[in-house]
């Protein structure tokens, strides 16, 4: 607290220093120094913070932990190590914390007026501006585009973004001298090497070529150098690039010679502010996309970037949130980390940021007290100050659809939301060169705990036993493939054929999604390239009924083809089997399941034929029971698998499925029920409501236009849902006769209780 008084005594004494003084000299001093910094804290939102220091909680303790932070690092002293390893590896992780701490410590020396944190911050880029011009590129070469200081142009691009805002914060510190040394002998040639010396890094449209704009324009920024400003936000504009070259992913770098900051703000994020290669990357992206867009509302307001695309950048901080589960882990949509959630720094940052410019929206405050945090900036400032005066409101998470596509016209996410149950529908594009094969695929959580889960990636980041922290093989051979995901896979071959060529060229039609009703949610879509000559239709309806303990979900898979095929659908439960309806013969020996499009990581451990009554699987999970009821027809199988086939340094996690096979078929219907229902008590040893609700579920009726089910339950009532598969108009009158029986109705679909 005495540091804080000190410095605010210091901060008024040079006020009226100025106030005292009204000669032409001083005047344009003052104005001089109010110029720095200037990207993201300015001048007015220092004597602000200083002005409140000791008064706002939430701000103080971010400072007095990045103080500790930052302190102990000058005390262990400055490591410039030569770079030679990959993610995680130890020149790999000090170049990137001392991006990060050199980011905080020009934040505190503008907070706390302590030459110490400018000092440590000058020496550190003198030594930075020493090595880089002796650096070839680094010597992984795992990367498309390799960097110097790190294996890729990417992580050389978030070094770059840090320093900037630490280089802002120090400017009036260093001398002339010292300014011109680090522009033009590190600075200058490090924009310029990840530009022009990387194009096919720099000029695409990907989360990569964000943070090389992004680079490259807040170090413009900083050193008001308005030409490389023109090069971050339009692009390379001499450079001719291969329209077929593609990346590690297998993604196309330029196919159609968009570049710059702004096509990247146009094609990659959809009007509702979805990013389409999926929340976990879009977390990431967001952190230069909202610092960029900050730091130009600072310095080049007239630019309305912030208001760009009807302000999509601040929609893309909710729709993020909204794509988070009830833990704020964000839903694993193409390659995705488990456990990354909106308490990451980035996050902290974009929760500030578009509270600061956005309105001042109180739910965002919500957010910012779960994270406990703020940037130490004028935007966290400004959240800080909402919080303390207890302008704070929920934020409440509801069922949402939001659109995929520049124009969101490309499908999108349905997130259906009912009691504790989160039920996510991916009808998307595909995403970019992070996308994976599996149209209408599914994840349902449970109070934040991922029941039927989706795989995620195949990749231990950062950390370095692991292939360098970098994606692994099994990325392109498992978790991209279709077989991996809760969606149909025919003749065991992936979507598209697990090409990105032809995947990148599709998505999904919506079909509907209804949400009005809080005890009836409905999601539907179609996919009508995944296989040509076959087309998919995906009906997935919560339901909220005061018999049932939770809502349960109705799952109805439609498939009609041209040609007859085996179908596969499976099941990606979590958890213990507890109990099946089903005989099953488990195998002594457990066989691959295939040789190819993830089949090969696949144990067949157990297997059922089927005589074409329900099948039930009852399971445990975090001490909640789980049922999964699925009509069958005759000799239809019954596959219990287990990942990990394949799999020599146990890359995969070996988790179990159960995979519901259709040969020989041409036209194919998959329906199933999932309730959750009952609890377990370790303590006590007593299992409650341990068994679901449904009696049986059959196909009533099914049609080229409509499809009806019934859900018995073992009391004896009865349910019938019924669905139009061609008009999904609200406003026609639907009539259908089945069983004698005349059933109308309006809109696409209809659940009759009591039938």
């Amino acid at each position: 607290m005495a540091l804080y008084t000190k410095s605010g005594i210091l901060f008024l004494l040079m006020l009226l220093a100025f106030s005292c003084d009204e000669s032409d000299s001083s005047k344009k001093n003052l104005k001089l120094a109010s110029e720095r910094p200037s990207l993201i804290l300015t001048s007015k939102g220092v004597a602000n913070i200083r002005a409140n220091l000791g008064s706002i909680p939430l701000f103080d303790k971010a400072l007095k932990k990045t103080k500790a932070e930052v302190d102990a690092e000058i005390e262990n002293g400055i490591e410039v190590p030569i770079p030679k390893d990959y993610s995680g590896g130890y020149t790999h992780e000090q170049h990137k914390k001392n991006f990060f701490v050199m980011q905080k410590a020009g934040a505190l020396y503008q907070i706390l007026d302590d030459g110490k944190y400018a000092k440590f911050v000058k020496d550190m880029l003198i030594q930075y501006a020493k090595m880089y011009p002796t650096l070839p590129v680094h010597p992984k070469p795992r990367s498309y585009a390799r960097g110097k200081l790190f294996w890729q142009c990417l992580n050389d691009s978030n070094w770059l973004v840090y320093a900037s805002q630490a280089y802002d914060c120090i400017y009036d510190y260093l001398s002339s001298e010292e300014r011109n040394k680090l522009e033009t002998e590190l600075f200058r040639p490090f924009a310029d090497f990840i530009s022009r010396g990387n194009p096919q890094f720099f000029n695409r449209v990907h989360n990569h070529s964000t943070w090389g704009n992004v680079a490259v324009g807040m170090i413009a920024l900083a050193m008001d150098d308005d030409s490389l400003l023109q090069r971050a936000l339009y692009g390379l504009k001499d450079v001719k690039m291969d329209a077929n070259m593609k990346d590690n992913d297998g993604g196309f770098i330029n196919k159609d010679g968009k570049i710059g900051f702004f096509a990247n703000l146009d094609e990659p994020f959809s009007p509702d502010g979805y990013f389409t290669e999926g929340p976990y990357y879009q977390r990431y992206a967001s952190y230069p996309f909202l610092i960029f867009a900050q730091a130009l509302e600072n310095k080049k307001p007239e630019l309305r970037v912030l208001q760009y695309k009807d302000s999509v950048l601040l929609k893309s901080v909710t729709a993020l949130i909204n794509l988070s589960d009830a833990d704020g882990d964000f839903f694993l949509l193409n390659d995705a980390q488990k456990g990354m959630s909106y308490y990451s720094s980035a996050l902290v940052a974009a929760v500030d940021i578009a509270y600061h410019f956005g309105g001042n929206n109180p739910e965002l405050l919500s957010i910012a007290q779960k994270q406990g945090e703020v940037t130490l900036d004028d935007a966290g400032l400004a959240v800080a100050l909402g919080v303390k005066e207890v302008k704070a409101e929920p934020f409440i998470k509801k069922s949402i659809e939001l659109s995929d596509g520049p124009e969101g016209d490309q499908g999108a996410v349905g997130i259906i939301r009912s009691g504790d149950l989160e039920l996510v529908c991916k009808y998307t594009a595909h995403g970019l060169s992070h996308g994976h094969y599996d149209k209408l695929s599914y994840s349902l959580f449970d109070e934040g705990d991922e029941v039927v889960q989706d795989y995620g990636l195949a990749r231990f980041v950062n950390i370095e036993q692991k292939g360098g922290g970098n994606y692994l093989k099994e990325n392109k051979t498992w978790a991209k493939q279709t077989i991996s995901h809760n969606t149909l896979v025919q003749n065991e071959t992936s979507h598209f054929k697990g090409k990105y060529d032809i995947g990148s060229m599709h998505h999904s039609q919506q079909y509907l999604f209804s949400c009005e009703d809080e005890n009836l949610q409905v999601v539907s879509a179609k996919e009508g390239n995944a296989y040509p000559g076959t087309e998919l239709h995906r009906t997935m309806v919560v339901i909220k009924d005061k018999a049932f303990e939770n809502p349960y979900v109705l799952d109805i898979m439609r498939v009609t083809s041209d040609s007859f095929n085996q179908y596969d659908l499976p099941f990606y439960y979590l958890g213990h089997i507890m109990q099946t309806s089903f005989e099953y013969s488990k195998l002594a020996t457990p066989e691959i399941l295939g040789s190819k499009n993830g089949y090969q990581h696949l144990y067949k451990e157990a297997a059922a034929t089927t005589d074409g009554v329900n099948i039930k699987l009852n399971w445990l999970l975090n001490n909640k029971f789980y049922t999964y009821s699925a009509v069958t027809s005759p000799n239809d199988e019954v596959i219990l698998a287990r990942i990990g086939a394949n799999d020599p340094e146990y890359n995969l996690r070996n988790e179990p499925t159960l995979i519901l096979r259709k040969k020989n078929a041409k036209d194919a219907l998959f329906v199933s029920t999932i309730e959750s229902h009952g609890t377990y008590s370790p303590v006590s040893e007593s299992a409650v409501n341990a068994y679901g609700n449904i009696k049986t579920i059959s196909v009533f009726y099914n049609s080229k236009e409509y499809t009806a089910v019934q859900i018995e339950m073992k009391d004896e009532t009865k349910k019938l849902f019924i669905i139009s598969n061609q008009n999904n108009d609200k406003n026609t009158e639907h009539e259908l006769t089945i069983n004698n029986k005349e059933y109308t109705w309006k809109g696409p679909y209809k659940l009759i209780e009591n039938i």
